[in-house]
């Protein structure tokens, strides 16, 4: 109440319940979020986090400013069912999903510039290649020639190959040259994943709405033309609506589970029966055989999984 969040958890009780009264699945409740005993009382999240000691602190934190945050997931196949339904209850004028700007990277920015000059695509394709990928901490084409302030301080981002097509060939240079004007603008416009906008006016009192056009020039599903960040600064709530696939899957052996077992006379199966404490799924984990489970699919993890 002091922070002035209430609005903020009500409206996600209230779709995420409209979900599970229409048979919809949702996630048992995913980051921070997990570990708050309100979101748990109002059937946000499944998960009654006292008997594991969650910290609640972590998601509503009085020195943090900005709001806490549930990561959401429905189902993949019907996630778009619940947008509507906010959609309806606040009205259409109020709801909108965010607008994501695709910039040129490093990679892409080479490819573009190199076929408007008109260079052969296996020469465009080779020099493309040698920018390393590094989603965390992606490599600018300022970093792999070793000039600027960034440079400067982590010369070890060099491409040492990069640099010295570059300085000797005068293909390479042309070409670099004007990737690093266009380095980082704008390329396209396209949609957040799961970002939702519900404001307490019309949109349009806040912040430009893009609309996209359909075949006949009817602007349809607009999206506002602040991303997730600049929605947020001038004040608007995003919500995340994450369409899952594994709870599709998940939903979709439910069904199959309880359909033999409704054949052969036996309970129905409820999958928030299931013991926190089973060994065979332990001993699934440490084995790393967690391809198919959400957020431990990676390399990484798995290994992690197999040394933890």
């Amino acid at each position: 109440i002091k922070m002035g969040f209430p609005g903020y958890f009500l409206i996600v009780a209230d779709f995420i319940n409209w979900g599970k009264q229409n048979g919809i699945p949702v996630g048992p409740g995913r980051g921070s979020g997990a570990g708050s005993l309100v979101a748990w009382a109002l059937g946000i999240t499944d998960l009654d986090p006292l008997p594991y000691d969650l910290l609640f602190e972590r998601f509503l934190n009085p020195e943090r400013v900005s709001m806490p945050d549930f990561d959401i997931d429905f189902c993949m196949d019907r996630r778009d069912e619940v947008i509507d339904y906010v959609a309806r209850k606040y009205g259409r004028d109020r709801v909108s999903q965010i607008i994501t700007y695709g910039t040129m990277a490093a990679k892409a920015v080479l490819r573009d510039a190199g076929r408007v000059l008109g260079f052969p695509y296996g020469f465009v394709d080779g020099l493309a290649k040698l920018i390393p990928l590094q989603p965390t901490d992606p490599m600018t084409l300022e970093d792999a020639i070793g000039i600027g302030a960034r440079a400067s301080r982590q010369p070890e981002r060099i491409v040492a190959e990069f640099k010295q097509r570059y300085e000797t060939e005068d293909d390479v240079r042309d070409l670099v040259d004007l990737a690093l004007q266009l380095e980082d603008l704008t390329r396209n416009a396209g949609k957040h994943a799961g970002g939702v906008v519900i404001a307490p006016a019309p949109l349009q009192e806040f912040c430009p709405l893009f609309a996209e056009h359909d075949g006949h020039g009817a602007g349809r599903n607009p999206v506002t033309q602040f991303d997730k960040d600049d929605v947020e600064s001038i004040g608007l709530v995003k919500f995340d609506f994450l369409g899952l696939r594994t709870l599709t899957i998940i939903d979709w052996a439910v069904k199959a589970i309880n359909a033999r077992r409704k054949a052969s006379g036996e309970t129905a199966f409820d999958i928030m029966s299931l013991p926190l404490t089973d060994a065979a799924t332990y001993a699934l984990f440490a084995r790393g055989d967690t391809v198919a489970v959400f957020q431990f699919e990676s390399r990484g993890m798995r290994e992690l999984l197999k040394r933890a």
